[in-house]
């Protein structure tokens, strides 16, 4: 895939690159549209926790179906369509029953290919099926934790993961993160890599279409008052005036793991820092 490079008319296309799409000119089917709710990092209480979000565009929910439910009834793809909820792109799918569903759109899948899942599809780019029919390694991605859950893992533009072995129930995965871990035979996942790869080699080219992405200024703790940061203060260019970075709330940061542990953390095999 390439990228488009825009000549510097203006300062905003001087350095902006963006991915050479092939995306269907249609809008998105309404039936499979929701409107999404503005939380700007806020929760119950319309505090702030998470900061430097708020101010996008608005936008449309894509019901997008990660768990592929329609088993055993062969669908085609009708369209492939840009969604601002996500980096990769998504299909929509009519199945043969005559519903209609979005899923996320591998890369090299093309439009008026047939897409089924299932225990018995056959190991082809979009189909859906148990990880103890794919084969060893063959890329996957919209991978389920837990049976039935749908796919919650694998889902960013570009990524894949792939698997290494099986052994009784469990199939051994390694992640995009390099991370290895243990998941359930029977769970999902869609064989091939997922759409817009190029994803990661854009370049917004100015300020403002951060801020039409939802995303607010980012001020260096050195840049602040004291006040506002432990950074903050000096006369000058100062540094941090302290043996170890800390947070804006006065917690070591920058080399302190924390991570909580999980029920699942005995399925990892290999973390994804360990070398």
């Amino acid at each position: 895939m390439k990228l488009i490079k825009y000549k510097p008319t203006t300062p905003g296309t001087r350095h902006r690159l963006k991915p050479r799409l092939t995306l269907s000119k249609v809008s998105p089917k309404k039936s499979l549209l929701t409107t999404k709710k503005k939380i700007t990092g806020r929760n119950h209480s319309g505090i702030i926790t998470i900061r430097h979000r708020g101010g996008a565009h608005k936008r449309f929910l894509r019901l997008v179906d990660f768990k592929r439910q329609n088993f055993d009834i062969p669908g085609k793809i009708e369209t492939i369509e840009y969604d601002p909820n996500r980096s990769a792109n998504i299909a929509l799918v009519k199945y043969q029953n005559g519903a209609f569903a979005y899923i996320l759109a591998p890369q090299d899948i093309k439009i008026g290919a047939t897409v089924v899942s299932g225990p018995k599809a056959e190991v082809e780019i979009g189909n859906c099926l148990p990880l103890a029919g794919i084969p060893v390694g063959t890329p996957i991605h919209n991978l389920e934790l837990a049976p039935g859950k749908g796919g919650q893992i694998v889902r960013s533009a570009g990524s894949a993961a792939y698997i290494q072995a099986k052994e009784g129930d469990f199939v051994t995965i390694k992640l995009p993160s390099n991370e290895v871990r243990l998941i359930r035979a029977n769970c999902m996942a869609t064989i091939g890599a997922v759409s817009n790869p190029d994803h990661k080699n854009r370049n917004l080219g100015k300020a403002g279409r951060k801020r039409h992405l939802g995303w607010r200024p980012t001020v260096r703790g050195v840049a602040q008052n004291p006040r506002s940061h432990p950074h903050g203060g000096g006369e000058g260019r100062s540094g941090i005036g302290m043996k170890a970075p800390k947070s804006p709330w006065g917690k070591r940061t920058l080399g302190v793991r924390t991570r909580k542990p999980k029920y699942s953390d005995k399925f990892i095999i290999k973390h994804r820092r360990a070398k």
